[in-house]
């Protein structure tokens, strides 16, 4: 398939202080993107960088603090680096003169606990060469590549390369297509794109572009057009569209002008097919008809942006869910990935946008503990196709039947 251009593999460097972190990223980047110094700890907190692998293409690589940080503030450092894990597709852990110990052995740990690929580079192999008895050691126990390299005058990094590809998950930058089991050769999909105040200015949104990518990268055709224009549109196009995708927010209109006998979904909702649990999801949306007074609503942003007065997540969704549910529940909103304010355990429901800015990986991260611990998890699509009541005409394009009981 396609390789995927919304989001690009993260590649995490973990070790201790003045292993060479810093200098490892210069040497598989070829440029100086990095700030190297002889002081301990001169990387603070997680640093991401772009960086171009051949066979892979554009990622990011995520510098962290040393794992040996001491202290009060050390230990926050040594706590962001570990966070930064949920964000990655494949580690890095370098070690330097032959010392593996407790604090490899650690982070190891937690790379096989939250299933991260790795592989360890022995560095500064100029001053002391990695001893073969280390490597086999290593390799046996963990089962994975243990190579020699030398930063700062690097002779092998196609073996870094190599051993980078080799680990690194496929899903991590070859993307299934999001549409292209439901789209045969030559048919027609309209994309609905309403051009408001959130629009950026000049541009698509990028949900709408990845539409258009993946229609034309399975050699369909997509017409993409305005609200205001499809009721011409709709009833003279030919040959007829097999599917229609809206915007969430037009779900209410373009559901009264696009014939019963045609698919509509949303961008959202096959965001949510693609990147996010679809089945927790299909599970979680109907319980925003339990929700209560008091309940508390998580709504997670996985990107940011300029906040409008009618911004679909801060405003817009806790309406709609107080009007549908005639219910009063409390909602926090984050935005990116940062730390949510509160315990999973705390929500009745967690609501995920789609996602289109982040890697599949680092949005499941997202939901998982709320699946884990119980909580509903649905996302902003299909949230907005149940409170607008068209639910099951939504989600049909990718269930094959309308499966709730809902009453309209």
């Amino acid at each position: 398939m396609a390789k995927g251009r919304e989001s690009k593999p993260h590649i995490g460097i973990f070790g201790r202080r003045n292993n060479g972190k810093s200098s490892l990223i210069n040497a598989l980047s070829g440029q100086d993107i990095a700030i190297v110094s002889g002081i301990p700890g001169t990387t603070t907190d997680p640093v991401k960088k772009s960086i171009e692998i051949f066979g892979i293409g554009p990622s990011i690589i995520v510098d962290t603090a040393g794992m040996d940080d001491s202290g009060e503030l050390g230990l926050k450092r040594v706590g962001r680096s570990l966070a930064a894990l949920k964000t990655v597709d494949l580690a890095i852990l370098v070690i330097t003169g032959n010392l593996f110990g407790k604090e490899e052995e650690k982070i190891i740990s937690v790379f096989q606990k939250q299933e991260v690929p790795y592989i360890i580079i022995h560095n500064k192999s100029d001053q002391q060469p990695l001893d073969p008895a280390l490597k086999n050691s290593l390799e046996k126990k963990y089962g994975v590549e243990v190579i020699q390299f030398c930063a700062l005058s690097p002779t092998n990094q196609e073996v870094v390369v190599d051993a980078i590809k080799r680990a690194m998950p496929e899903t991590a930058y070859v993307s299934d297509s999001m549409l292209g089991d439901i789209l045969g050769r030559d048919e027609v999909v309209v994309l609905v794109t309403p051009i408001d105040n959130e629009a950026p200015e000049g541009r698509l949104i990028l949900p709408q572009v990845q539409a258009i990518r993946d229609i034309i990268d399975n050699d369909a055709v997509a017409v993409v057009l305005k609200e205001t224009e499809l009721e011409k549109l709709i009833t003279v196009l030919r040959p007829r569209p097999v599917l229609v995708v809206t915007d969430s927010q037009m779900f209410k209109k373009v559901d009264k002008l696009v014939p019963a006998d045609i698919p509509l979904t949303g961008f959202s909702v096959m965001l949510a097919r693609h990147k996010g649990d679809f089945e927790q999801y299909l599970k979680g949306t109907p319980k925003i008809d339990e929700l209560s007074d008091g309940d508390r609503v998580l709504l997670l942003e996985s990107c940011t942006h300029q906040v409008a007065c009618d911004d679909i997540g801060r405003f817009k969704i806790p309406a709609w869910i107080r009007e549908h549910t005639g219910k009063n529940p409390e909602f926090d909103i984050v935005a990116g990935l940062s730390d949510l304010p509160r315990p999973v355990s705390d929500y009745s429901l967690i609501i995920q946008c789609g996602g289109c800015m982040i890697t599949r990986r680092q949005l499941m991260g997202r939901i998982r503990p709320a699946i884990e611990a119980g909580v509903p998890v649905t996302n902003y699509g299909m949230a907005i196709a149940w409170l607008h009541g068209i639910y099951d005409r939504a989600i049909e394009p990718f269930t094959g039947s309308r499966k709730t009981s809902r009453t309209q």
